[in-house]
């Protein structure tokens, strides 16, 4: 899929999904002049303050579009993760341009799946008495004791497990918590910044690179004043009689004696481009060290085994083989392909939810007999697509099931390394009480449909409650699912025995989303280098 398309894509999904994203300080021109300038390369942005309801989950630099929300595929072919994140902490006094230093540090990295996790967002709820408190600029903010430690060192672990994580969003307006939280997934790349980012025992043993920003008291001052006048609502006179009463006190007495837990001290923030090449330089030789081919270690296990009992295999009926025959030809219309794709998606979820689970359901028939029945056994049946073939079996989903609720998931090829990537997720709540039919066409390898089958573990769906449907998979795949996850349950239109070099399944279907959508693939296409690869 073309670049132009993935950000397409992520235009219209952009209002559909929270996720943490990289802002900077924007402010009065009056107080600008006694700011030495920073060119940062990126168009400028507010602060992070947690405040944003609805941010896209992507941030464009002058080099790339970086992700903010998704995840590397750091993950064997056992579908455990082999590798955690690499985790940045970043501390310095208040305005002392941590933003800016984790900004720099992004663009130079130049890797796509970075997150910004800001310690802002972890301030405590107060009490009505402290928010009296707060609201006349007698409360200290800047102490450890205003923070949840708790729930940061929680969600930092997690988030370098790679498992996703609900950040509270908090305004400092009304210095309270809103009611809806950010769902942010982990990356390659995490930076953790904040004030209090090294006083901690627990976070600093999470963290592997420590970054103190030093900057001159003065230009903190002022750096502070802007932003709490233009951005948060306060007057020059609380701002300074907050600054003199908490925020020096706790700079001297927290902050500053943390700077020789520092692995690197970057002097005057982000204008310090040597140090900021030092940091990139290291981290770069750490994210080599995680380097994993998923695909490769697939391609070459389980070998010659027989197939799993999770496996269910649509009887071979001169029917369902007549379709078959019809879809697998490459002169077959594009109207065609897509009617009798339609017909055995049908069958095929049909034979799906005969695996959910049915209890003994008596009713009272027109005559005023009872009937002995069956009735779902479960609170709810809930549909994920792997986008884009996925999608498509979404109606026949909906056809058989009233009221299904139905979540997306969107993994990716990285053209570069040939993995599989997670983009973009949008999963119903409470997903985790749900028995979950996961859809995708065609499964080649299996990494994807692995990729998939873990977010939903990550949301705590229960692994025997997860259905993986699709019209044609290879044994490969099937054997990398069953392996990993043994009791996801398995149930596909039909086995093909082979994958080529390429990946492709052998005979295969073809690109099913470029035949089902009308789009034309490259001369040299492959499955895994479109929106629906078929792993």
């Amino acid at each position: 899929m073309s670049a132009v398309s993935v950000e397409a894509r992520f235009a219209k999904m952009e209002n559909e999904e929270k996720t943490t994203t990289l802002t900077n300080s924007s402010g009065d021109g009056s107080l600008d002049r006694l700011l030495q300038p920073v060119s940062t390369g990126l168009s400028p942005r507010k602060r992070t303050t947690s405040q944003c309801k609805s941010e896209p989950p992507l941030l464009r630099t002058s080099k790339r579009t970086i992700y903010t929300a998704g995840r590397p595929p750091w993950y064997n072919e056992h579908g455990t993760q082999s590798k955690e994140a690499f985790a940045i902490g970043l501390c310095g006094g208040s305005a002392s341009g941590k933003t800016t230093v984790a900004r720099k540090i992004i663009e130079a990295l130049d890797v796509p799946w970075v997150v910004l996790l800001s310690m802002d967002s972890f301030y405590k709820v107060l009490s009505a008495e402290e928010q009296i408190r707060a609201a006349s600029n007698d409360y200290n903010f800047d102490h450890p004791d205003a923070f949840d430690f708790d729930l940061l060192t929680d969600t930092l672990r997690k988030l370098k497990q790679g498992k996703s994580v609900k950040i509270p969003v908090y305004d400092f307006t009304t210095h309270g918590r809103q009611k809806e939280w950010k769902t942010v997934y982990g990356a390659s790349v995490i930076i953790f910044e904040g004030i209090m980012a090294f006083t901690d025992k627990k976070l600093l043993q999470l963290l592997d690179m420590k970054i103190f920003v030093d900057t001159d008291s003065d230009i903190r001052l002022v750096r502070r004043l802007r932003r709490d006048i233009t951005e948060r609502g306060r007057d020059i006179d609380g701002v300074i009689k907050q600054y003199n009463k908490f925020v020096k006190p706790a700079f001297e007495q927290y902050i500053e004696p943390t700077m020789r837990l520092a692995d690197i001290v970057v002097p005057r923030g982000g204008g310090n481009m040597v140090a900021i090449d030092l940091i990139v330089q290291h981290v770069h030789s750490q994210l080599e060290e995680r380097e994993l081919s998923v695909r490769a270690a697939l391609a070459s296990a389980h070998q010659a085994q027989p197939l799993p009992q999770t496996l269910s295999v649509l009887e071979s009926t001169p029917q369902v083989r007549g379709m078959h025959t019809i879809i697998r030809n490459k002169e077959t219309s594009r109207d065609e392909f897509i009617f009798y794709s339609k017909r055995l998606m049908r069958l095929l979820i049909e034979r799906a939810l005969s695996f959910l689970p049915s209890q003994v359901h008596v009713v009272q028939t027109p005559q005023g007999e009872d009937y002995e029945g069956r009735a779902f056994h479960g609170k709810r049946i809930t549909g994920v697509s792997i986008l884009r073939a996925g999608e498509t079996m979404e109606p026949a989903l909906r056809a058989v099931c009233k009221d299904v609720r139905i979540g997306k998931i969107l993994i990716q090829t990285n053209q570069d390394t040939g993995e599989p990537e997670l983009h973009y997720l949008r999963l119903p709540k409470d997903i985790s009480e749900d028995h979950v039919i996961l859809m995708d066409c065609t499964v080649s390898t299996g990494a994807a449909a692995m990729m998939a089958v873990r977010v939903l573990l990550d949301h705590d769906v229960q692994e025997d409650k997860i259905l993986l449907v699709s019209l044609l998979m290879a044994e490969m795949g099937v054997h990398s699912v069953a392996y990993a996850f043994p009791q996801v349950k398995i149930i596909t239109t039909a086995v093909d025995k082979k994958v080529n070099h390429l990946f492709h399944i052998i005979p295969g279907i073809g690109n099913f989303g470029d035949r089902y959508f009308g789009t034309d693939a490259p001369p040299d296409w492959s499955d895994e280098d479109m929106d629906e690869p078929s792993y």
